[in-house]
């Protein structure tokens, strides 16, 4: 091979390595999902999610639920409302909290009754640079009346 052949093909390679897109490198902490009553048929998911580079929550899967979607709770005209989302921005270095009342995963058709202690497995994709990975999350059931930490506020 010449030296010019072989100094072209390195700089394809080079190109294509530049090319790749770097995987999002999304972090999970304090995943979990709020318990639930008997015959009671959706709950949902709370977790906090960063980034290390822009990417997107595109889509949840879980084995306890028929049905997974991404939502968001918004105050329209006085009114909160809860709606399917197509996806959710994880802007990069910025954490972005799934809340009661805000965005969460929520889990519809349940198979079974969400037990306090139990763990629920998630599976999240993200799409970062055209690319999708997964991320395998255990979330502990807390009960039915638990809150997220990040909304307590402190007594006075």
């Amino acid at each position: 091979m010449s030296t010019s052949t072989l100094r072209l093909a390195l700089a394809a390679a080079a190109a294509l390595v530049i090319a790749t897109p770097a995987a999002a490198q999304v972090t999970v902490t304090d995943p979990w999902v709020r318990g639930t009553v008997p015959g009671q048929m959706a709950t949902g998911a709370f977790m906090q999610l960063k980034s290390a580079a822009d990417a997107r929550l595109v889509e949840a899967r879980s084995p306890v639920a028929g049905v997974v979607e991404i939502h968001e709770m918004k105050l329209e005209n006085n009114v909160m409302r809860m709606r399917a989302v197509p996806a959710l921005d994880l802007p990069a270095g910025r954490a972005v909290t799934l809340a009661p009342g805000g965005y969460h995963v929520m889990l519809m058709d349940l198979k079974q009754t969400m037990k306090e202690g139990e763990i629920v497995p998630v599976t999240l994709v993200v799409e970062s640079g055209g690319r999708r990975e997964t991320i395998e999350v255990r979330a502990p059931v807390r009960a039915p009346t638990a809150r997220n930490e990040m909304m307590k506020k402190p007594a006075n």
